[in-house]
């Protein structure tokens, strides 16, 4: 096992993001991951910084690509542990279409979402989830639209893993973060995260005031009380482990990759490939 090296951030003093790379650095540790064992993957925005806050592979790429690029990593080298962090407007919004087609194919990859309910990035519009009326610097009038409720989304559209964490409270989001990487095939987890510059409603002290942790005999395969719980987003917020089911992941289904070797480990004939060149000349 080797030792996770953080690096100097541009985050603000005071951001939620702190507390999630802290409990990030300790869960692979724990865990006894090494450097070379991990891909952290990340699009664009202050979550998605975290790949270069943290040592190990890793791999930044467009605003809301994040997910393709790890989805890739994973199939062509299973021996991966795939961590993609990324915020809400990066995962929600420009990101949308990947979240929800992921789902779908279960690739075995892990999906750490900051949620600070604004983009932090580039000051402080409402994102996908921004409260309807919250004034920010752009929305001087207040947010028209309907916030996005991720969580009830995932498990509606078949994510077999989705959790709720508070960056606030380290060791339970390290916890969710152990439950969700050992997970085989696509674990969502909505971290709660403070944004100390751009959102004055969804503070630390909001957070802490209103997060609940899921009882003890809560339990996580009924579909229809997952669903219930997700809808609780207001006085009260459950975070923990809200749904998980056991699913088939990407590689048992795929036949190329099933019982197989790594796909970069396949060896290919260079016959198959010339006659497929062929064929377009």
């Amino acid at each position: 096992m080797g030792d996770f090296q953080t690096f100097q951030t541009a985050w603000c003093p005071g951001c939620g993001n702190f507390g999630i790379l802290s409990s990030l650095k300790s869960t692979l540790e724990e865990l006894g991951k090494d450097p070379h064992e991990v891909l952290l993957v990340g699009g664009i925005g202050q979550a998605a910084k975290t790949p270069q806050y943290l040592s190990g592979n890793s791999f930044c790429g467009l605003h809301g690509r994040s997910l393709p690029a790890a989805a890739a990593a994973k199939i062509a080298n299973e021996k991966l542990t795939v961590i993609v962090n990324t915020g809400d407007g990066d995962s929600y919004g420009e990101g949308g279409n990947h979240f929800l087609h992921n789902i779908r194919r279960n690739v075995d990859i892990t999906h750490f979402i900051h949620d600070n309910q604004i983009y932090g990035l580039t000051k402080g519009q409402a994102s996908p989830t921004t409260a309807e009326g919250q004034i920010t610097g752009v929305q001087v009038t207040g947010s028209i639209n309907s916030p996005l409720n991720p969580i009830l989304l995932a498990i509606a559209a078949g994510a077999g893993f989705v959790a709720r964490a508070f960056s606030g409270d380290r060791e339970h989001l390290k916890q969710i973060m152990k439950e969700a990487i050992s997970y085989k095939g696509y674990a969502m987890v909505d971290i709660l995260q403070p944004c100390v510059t751009y959102n004055k409603i969804n503070t630390f002290a909001y957070y802490k005031n209103r997060v609940y942790q899921l009882e003890a005999d809560y339990d996580p395969t009924d579909r229809v009380e997952a669903m219930k719980r997700a809808m609780e987003f207001d006085e009260k917020i459950p975070i923990g482990v809200l749904y998980k089911e056991e699913k088939e992941d990407f590689h048992k289904k795929n036949i190329v990759l099933a019982g197989k070797e790594p796909l970069l480990d396949q060896k290919t004939d260079r016959k198959v490939i010339q006659s497929l060149i062929q064929e377009f000349v």
